[in-house]
């Protein structure tokens, strides 16, 4: 093994470029980046490159965006890096003919200490589950996804007020440095490969839809402001308020607001039951919706068709 592995370094969004970045600040031998085709964005739908592709052109690296990883002509492309070592941070599932191409192999890096939260949203899933810690994994690809043989493991600590957005931040710093670290101890010869190990109940980090990210009233006020938080900035929880449709970026449980500012009575119908996801106002400064235990203040909320705002800079100038 030569002392500079040829690298080609696969990922796509803006977690991925710290770890780019990383490698190239630290020496390391990337003769080309795979990264997804320009997408339409923005009003006039213009073609906009990733993240990881405008940081390779600033770079001067050769891109690849292939649309299909089995296309033969991407496949060509790819041989023809001769790599020792693929690097994948954020990106989609890879073929075997794909992972399999380096002589060492491909290694990806993970937002969860595995064998925890498998899967495409592990960030979202440790907040939203109200983990207290969580971390970043090096792993050898192999068939079954995020399952292969672990090379190195770092834990990030989870704050009580931490959403999705500021622990991705730091995760990514973290992950970049695992990235290089791996990379090194890969170069000298020295490296674990530890099977995951199999606790018995693992936690899945499945793929974030719409449909599992409206609020569900009906769970304790904990649990709904660890939602909130777990999908804060994006892709931001949802509810339906009065017949409106609402992203809900910020909440507090009751203990946490003056109790002055909320109805003291739990709230219930002729049956005893709660009135769950009752909403309250004062018309000036607080909106307060019912879970199942508790009332929840809402910080800061995005109509539909409105900008994202405050509370109380939302009830300035609409009524609810």
């Amino acid at each position: 093994m030569t002392p500079a592995a040829r690298i080609i370094f696969m990922g796509t969004p803006d977690f991925a470029v710290a770890s780019l970045q990383a490698l190239l600040d630290a020496g390391r031998n990337v003769v080309a980046v795979v990264t997804a085709p320009d997408r339409p964005s923005g009003r006039g739908l213009q073609l906009t490159p990733s993240p990881v592709k405008q940081a390779a052109v600033r770079a001067g690296l050769p891109v690849l965006q292939p649309e299909k990883l089995r296309d033969p002509l991407f496949l060509e492309q790819l041989a023809s890096y001769q790599a020792d070592l693929q690097v994948v941070v954020a990106f989609r599932m890879l073929p075997e003919v794909v992972w399999a191409m380096p002589t060492i192999g491909t290694f990806n890096l993970h937002g969860s200490l595995l064998p925890q939260y498998r899967g495409a949203a592990p960030i979202n899933w440790a907040v939203i589950n109200g983990e207290t810690q969580t971390g970043v994994t090096t792993f050898f690809i192999e068939k079954e996804i995020d399952t292969g043989q672990m090379i190195f493991q770092d834990i990030e600590p989870i704050h009580p007020d931490d959403t999705a957005g500021t622990l991705h931040d730091r995760l990514m710093v973290r992950g970049a440095q695992l990235v290089v670290k791996t990379v090194l101890a890969i170069e000298a010869g020295d490296y674990p490969r530890t099977p995951q190990p199999d606790p018995g109940d693992l936690k899945p980090a499945p793929k974030l839809h719409r449909e599992t990210t409206r609020i569900n009233w009906n769970q304790p006020a904990t649990a709904v402001r660890n939602f909130v938080r777990g999908l804060s900035p994006y892709p931001a929880a949802w509810t339906m308020l009065n017949g409106r449709f609402f992203k809900i970026y910020a909440v507090s449980v009751r203990s946490a607001v003056a109790a002055n500012e909320a109805p003291d009575f739990p709230g219930t119908d002729e049956t005893g039951q709660s009135d769950v996801a009752a909403v309250y106002t004062d018309k000036k400064t607080n909106i307060m919706v019912r879970a199942a235990d508790e009332w929840l203040n809402i910080e800061v909320l995005q109509a539909e068709g409105k900008r994202r705002m405050t509370a109380e800079e939302y009830l300035r100038g609409n009524q609810l």
